[in-house]
C-alpha cells in the first residue's frame, strides 16, 4: 500500500517514552494513522482490488482471543498495533493489513480525510461508549485534536448542546467556527463553580450535561467533568492521564449514580461509523489539517509538531 501519513502529537512522555504500559525502548517506525492505495491482495482477498483506496485501521488483534470472540478486539492481550512497542507504524512505502482492516473510502472523501479516520474512530468508539443519542447535551474537555472530534462526533449524533472546556482561546474558536462545538469555555484561572455558573446559563432550564467526555488526562478536568454532569449522567475518560489519581469525585459518582467508564482505541464498526460520517459529510475534518510536509520531509515534520503550531500534521506518501 502507498500510504499518506499523519504525524501527530504523541500521548507518550517525550522523556521515559512510556504512553500508559507501553513504553518504547528502541528504535522503531512511527505512524498509525493513515489511508492507502490497494497495490497487492491475496488469492483469498474478495472485497478489495488493486486501486481501492482505503482508511487503514492499525492494529490487528488475536483471532483466537476471547476479547476477540467477545467483539471487544481493541483489548486483546495481543494487539500487533502499529507504532507501538515492539511494532513498527505505518510511515513506510508498503505496509500489510488483512482486507477487513481496510475500509473503503467513497470517491469524494479524500486521502487526507481517510488518513483522518484514526483518530475520528477515537471519537466514534468515545460516543457509543458514553450512549449519545438525540437530545442528549454534553461537555467535552480538551480541545486538541482528539477532543474536537469527540465534541464533532456528539454534535454528529444529536446533542443539541456541545460544550467544549480547554485552556487555549484560538482552539476554542476554531470549534465553533467549523462546527464542532455550539459552546465554549476557557477554564484557566477559572473554578469548577465559574464553570457551573457558565453550564447553569448555558442549559438554564434544560439542566446539566446528560453526558461528559474527558480527553486531557489531567485528572482536575477528570474531576470536573464528572462532577458537572447531570444525576444519571454518562462519563467517559478518552485522555490518557497518570496510573492513579488523588481527586476522583466518587461522592459525585454515587449520589448522581453516574455511569463511568474508560476508552481504548476503536473496536468493531468504529472505522466504518467514521467513514459513513464523512461519506454523508456530517463532520468536517478537513480544517484540522493545518501544515503538509513530504514523505521526504517526515523528520521535519515530527520537528515542526513540537513546537504546538499545529492541530494535523499531514505527512504524503512516498514521491
Amino acid at each position: 500500500m502507498d500510504y499518506f501519513r499523519k504525524s501527530y502529537y504523541k500521548d507518550a512522555d517525550a522523556k521515559t517514552g512510556c504512553c500508559g504500559s507501553f513504553k518504547v525502548e528502541k528504535p522503531m517506525v512511527l505512524g498509525h494513522e493513515s489511508s492507502g492505495v490497494i497495490v497487492e491482495v491475496g488469492d483469498a482477498v474478495s472485497s478489495l482490488k488493486v486501486g481501492d483506496r482505503v482508511a487503514c485501521e492499525p492494529g490487528i488483534p488475536s483471532r483466537y482471543s476471547q476479547e476477540y470472540k467477545s467483539g471487544n478486539y481493541n483489548l486483546c492481550p495481543h494487539m500487533a498495533f502499529a507504532a507501538t512497542p515492539p511494532y513498527d507504524g505505518t510511515l513506510c512505502r508498503y505496509y500489510l493489513l488483512p482486507e477487513d482492516f481496510c475500509v473503503k473510502l467513497p470517491d469524494h472523501v479524500s486521502m487526507e480525510e481517510g488518513a483522518l479516520v484514526e483518530p475520528l474512530a477515537v471519537g466514534v468508539h468515545a460516543n457509543r461508549l458514553v450512549d449519545v443519542k438525540f437530545g442528549d447535551s454534553i461537555i467535552v474537555f480538551g480541545a486538541g485534536p482528539v477532543g474536537l472530534l469527540c465534541a464533532g462526533v456528539a454534535k454528529a449524533f444529536g446533542c443539541d448542546k456541545v460544550l467544549i472546556v480547554d485552556i487555549i482561546d484560538e482552539k476554542l474558536t476554531f470549534a465553533v467556527e467549523h462546527g464542532l462545538a455550539t459552546h465554549t469555555f476557557n477554564s484557566r484561572g477559572k473554578s469548577f463553580d465559574d464553570l457551573m455558573k457558565e453550564i447553569k446559563n448555558i442549559w438554564n432550564e434544560d439542566g446539566l450535561p446528560t453526558c461528559g467526555i474527558e480527553a486531557t488526562g489531567n485528572q482536575t478536568c477528570t474531576n470536573m467533568c464528572i462532577r458537572a454532569l447531570a444525576k444519571k449522567g454518562r462519563f467517559v475518560q478518552v485522555g490518557m492521564g497518570p496510573d492513579n489519581i488523588d481527586k476522583f469525585p466518587l461522592a459525585a459518582v454515587m449520589e448522581k449514580e453516574l455511569t463511568v467508564k474508560g476508552s481504548f482505541r476503536y473496536s468493531v464498526n468504529d472505522y466504518k461509523y467514521a467513514v459513513r460520517l464523512l461519506r454523508d459529510r456530517k463532520l468536517n475534518v478537513k480544517p484540522l489539517v493545518t501544515h503538509r510536509f513530504k514523505f521526504s520531509e517526515a523528520i521535519e515534520a515530527y520537528e515542526f509538531s513540537k513546537k504546538g503550531k499545529s492541530i494535523k500534521i499531514m505527512i504524503a506518501g512516498p514521491e
